[in-house]
């Protein structure tokens, strides 16, 4: 398991809207698939109250869990995101969005490298938000 304390990943008043929304879109997939929190955390190799925290919006969710995530659950990424999937955006070939494919490259890296990434999004993501 990764080493990152639970006070890094806790949810900040900013976001805690986005990730209890989030949460309840993984619990909701996961039920719909009929899948138990026991079974996706083995899958997403991560403690069952580890998945319980994420799914309750009370910690969040490392990027890199996204793709191996919406593969499980049958959806788009962008579904768990919130964002609407349009028939267009679905029926549309060729690369996907460059957001994306970094995140597949990213989800295919060994998991250090996976958190150093994720680290780095982060930190920018933190300095933004100033």
């Amino acid at each position: 398991m990764h080493a990152t304390t639970h006070s890094a990943l806790a949810v900040n008043t900013k976001d805690e809207s986005f990730f209890k929304e989030l949460g309840a879109r993984i619990a909701h997939g996961r039920k719909e698939r009929n899948i138990t929190q026991v079974q996706l955390s083995t899958t997403l190799d991560i403690a069952q109250q580890t998945l319980a925290h994420y799914e309750g919006g009370r910690l969040r969710l490392p990027v890199s869990l996204l793709p191996t995530l919406a593969q499980e659950l049958q959806v788009p990424v962008e579904t768990l995101l919130g964002q609407p999937s349009t028939a267009k955006t679905a029926a549309k070939r060729g690369p996907a969005p460059r957001l994306q494919q970094h995140l597949e490259r990213i989800s295919a890296l060994p998991k250090p490298r996976q958190r150093a990434v994720l680290d780095v999004i982060e930190a920018m993501l933190a300095q933004q938000g100033r």
